[in-house]
């Protein structure tokens, strides 16, 4: 898999570190969804293990009553990691600029990542150094809605429906060797579109891509 170059490209094509200089303290899904994925954390986590919450933000969504052994995250807003009372420790990278993380190989249990994969350039690459910094036998948990920042997102995501995000995400996964064969949980919302897009509690849809390192 492979994206073509028109598919890479957003709307707002501006450095990301200028879209995001300023903090949002604020959560960009429903109640619901956040529910959701708590719950799927609790499930497939495990404790006192290393996390590593790619492209973060004010929150990390865990479960409060787990711990970890190291919390590491990353995002493009210092203000907002600094507010994270889960990380141990983040950095700032911008990731369309270079995927290249700073991190050893092998060093970590999970690798998640939260309503933002829909803006990542380059994901071949990401997903490649998501397989490296995971432990044989680690996971990875992509989870996405149906809301963006429309001019941040790549063309291949905007002009996709949600089921083809789902398939664009598997693509992800599988672009690199040594992943296994991914899981999908779709929850799909009930309400009418509109209320969707205003926001309606219950009105996200929740989609989580899961795979581990082989």
């Amino acid at each position: 898999m492979q994206l073509r170059p028109n598919q890479r490209l957003k709307l707002d094509d501006k450095d990301d570190k200028l879209f995001y200089a300023y903090p949002r303290f604020v959560t960009h899904v429903d109640e619901g969804f956040i529910q959701q994925l708590t719950d799927l954390y609790r499930d497939r986590l495990k404790p006192n293990t290393r996390i590593f919450d790619m492209m973060s933000s004010w929150v990390s969504h865990l479960p409060e009553e787990m711990q970890f052994d190291h919390v590491e995250g990353h995002g493009l807003n210092s203000e907002e990691l600094a507010r994270n009372s889960r990380l141990n420790h983040y950095f700032v990278q911008n990731l369309n600029e270079n995927p290249q993380l700073p991190l050893a190989d092998g060093d970590f249990d999970a690798v998640l990542n939260c309503v933002s994969v829909q803006y990542v350039q380059y994901p071949e690459a990401v997903f490649s150094e998501i397989y490296r910094i995971l432990k044989p036998g680690g996971v990875a948990i992509i989870s996405f809605s149906n809301r963006m920042f429309f001019e941040k997102a790549i063309q291949a995501w905007r002009e996709a429906s949600e089921a083809q995000r789902v398939e664009l995400v598997k693509a992800y996964f599988a672009s690199v060797p040594g992943f296994t064969t991914v899981e999908v949980i779709a929850n799909k919302s009930t309400l009418p579109n509109f209320l969707q897009w205003l926001g309606a509690a219950g009105g996200d849809p929740f989609y989580a891509v899961i795979a581990s390192r082989s």
